[in-house]
């Protein structure tokens, strides 16, 4: 195993590190303490060449106020929270209303714009980037201190990146964590992820209201373009007619109910490339983002910024759970320890 660190930058008089993980095989993983913000993953195609298949940028000042959450974590709440208010224990909170009225990700800061303490534990198998932030009693407006630890973890003998989360809180309190990387498998981002073909293993997605917020209805994704039991390509969705399609912005940016936890749950392909990313997670459901509003002035080492330029794969509890008491509660109490664990192996396609 390898681990490289150097300087990324400096923000707020402090000093902004990038670590480089790299196995035997070549697999390299890039990321940052501001935000844990995951920069670049190199990962063999069907012929051995390695190539970069996250959206990311090479310098601190592109990242800038990182609107898109480009591989960051997303919290002390990932996804939507109605009006950003909410009851707990009897009392009333007030969180940024920073999305079209609503909560997002965190707020305006979140832990996506914050810088992370780090630590380094590498042996000859395995190498740990450790990330700690304590979130002190009011942040964002939420209540309780909350101390953090996010690890990203490879192996030598796996192209498989493992990251796990746990949380403890002094009050209670919400917590919500996920990774908001885009992926997009063709490689250095030769095209979109349109032709890629994405299996969830999900026959039920949440519902949307007009401002994207769940209704509190699980739909059946039976004879429908949200259907991915068998493999579906994401260009399906884009040009579809549903009313849940075009409120996403023509695409998706869905919660699905992940049907079992561990086992192969969803699985990424892109053809050309042979390049395969499987996904499994503790978590109840994943958000599917297919980058719907990417379009804008920004350039990914090359790249111009557009919609569908890459996919998030959001393992997650349900967005604004807090006011749907059928959904899996995302409260933590005092005491109690937040954990969650998603694995995301890299490997190729069977060739047929």
């Amino acid at each position: 195993m390898e681990v490289q660190q150097r300087l990324f930058g400096h923000l707020e008089g402090r000093p902004v590190t990038l670590f480089t993980v790299r196995n035997a095989n070549g697999f390299q993983m890039s990321c940052i303490d501001w935000g844990c913000i995951i920069t670049e993953i190199q990962a063999p195609d069907q012929n051995g060449k390695l190539e970069n298949v996250v959206l990311g940028f090479d310098t601190l000042e592109e990242y800038g106020n990182n609107p898109h959450f480009l591989g960051a974590v997303a919290g002390r709440f990932a996804g939507r929270i109605k009006g950003g208010a909410f009851k707990l224990d009897g009392k009333d909170y007030q969180l940024a209303a920073n999305a079209n009225g609503h909560h997002l990700h965190g707020g305006t800061k979140g832990f996506s714009h914050v810088l992370w303490d780090s630590n380094v534990i590498h042996n000859e198998n395995e190498a740990r980037i450790e990330f700690t932030y304590l979130s002190p009693d009011g942040e964002e407006g939420y209540p309780g201190n909350l101390e953090l630890k996010v690890t990203y973890a490879i192996s030598d003998d796996a192209n498989d990146l493992l990251i796990s989360y746990s949380a403890l809180t002094d009050e209670t309190t919400l917590v919500n964590l996920t990774n908001h990387s885009y992926f997009n498998l063709s490689g250095d981002l030769k095209e979109d992820v349109l032709s890629h073909r994405l299996v969830l293993d999900s026959s039920e997605f949440l519902e949307l209201d007009e401002e994207l917020i769940p209704t509190g209805e699980a739909m059946q994704v039976d004879r429908s373009v949200f259907d991915f039991r068998e493999g579906r390509k994401i260009h399906d969705g884009t040009v579809s007619g549903d009313p849940q399609n075009l409120q996403a912005g023509c695409g998706y940016d869905h919660p699905f109910l992940l049907d079992r936890n561990q086992q192969e749950e969803i699985v990424l392909e892109h053809e050309a490339s042979g390049r395969k990313l499987t996904v499994e997670t503790t978590e109840p459901a994943v958000v599917l983002y297919t980058g719907n509003g990417l379009d804008g002035p920004d350039v990914y080492r090359g790249t111009k910024a557009c919609n569908y330029l890459g996919l998030c794969l959001e393992t997650q509890g349900l967005p604004d759970s807090i006011h749907h008491p059928h959904f899996p509660s995302a409260v933590l109490k005092a005491g109690e320890r937040y954990t969650s664990e998603t694995r995301y192996s890299f490997g190729v396609m069977n060739k047929a």
